[in-house]
């Protein structure tokens, strides 16, 4: 009976640790929609680039709003955090894959290197209200479109079956 209990215990224990799954998914489900997630990158750049402005602008007030400013730089950490996430564990962990060809590893090595720069970017975002990061992650964002969907933009779309 306690040992019953002590696994019960712990189980609920272990519950109350579990943090939720904020990616699409790590199993195989086959449904992708990567030009959706290249979209909410643009997206959540240009909502830290809003937030940006509105630190800015409610920075300038003699009597600060300090509510107002602190809800607006927490939205800029949520959503340079959202691009980091979709970056990482999306398409670092599940969609860009190395090649066995040397023009597969150059296109491989492009693109890591692109979304690099978009984390490197969207932290400098976290820290500052420097406008050039988020312009910077659109920037780099088209650029990384272009090379991972090429022609064939359109096709990494897989709803369900």
């Amino acid at each position: 009976m306690k040992k019953m209990m002590l696994l019960s215990a712990l189980i609920i224990a272990m519950a109350m640790q579990a943090q939720p799954a904020a990616a699409h998914c790590e199993i195989p489900c086959g449904i992708y929609d990567d030009e959706l997630r290249v979209r909410l990158v643009h997206e959540h750049a240009g909502t830290v680039l809003k937030s940006m402005n509105q630190i800015n602008e409610l920075s300038k007030d003699g009597d600060k709003n300090y509510n107002q400013l602190i809800r607006w730089v927490s939205n800029k950490e949520q959503h340079a955090n959202e691009i980091q996430e979709i970056v990482t564990q999306y398409f670092m962990t599940q969609r860009i894959k190395p090649k066995d060809d040397e023009a597969g590893m150059a296109k491989y090595n492009k693109e890591l290197s692109l979304l690099h720069q978009v984390l490197l970017h969207a932290m400098k975002a976290k820290q500052t209200t420097d406008a050039s990061h988020p312009a910077k992650i659109d920037e780099l964002m088209h650029e990384f479109s272009e090379s991972y969907f090429g022609e064939h933009k359109g096709s990494h779309t897989h709803g369900m079956k």
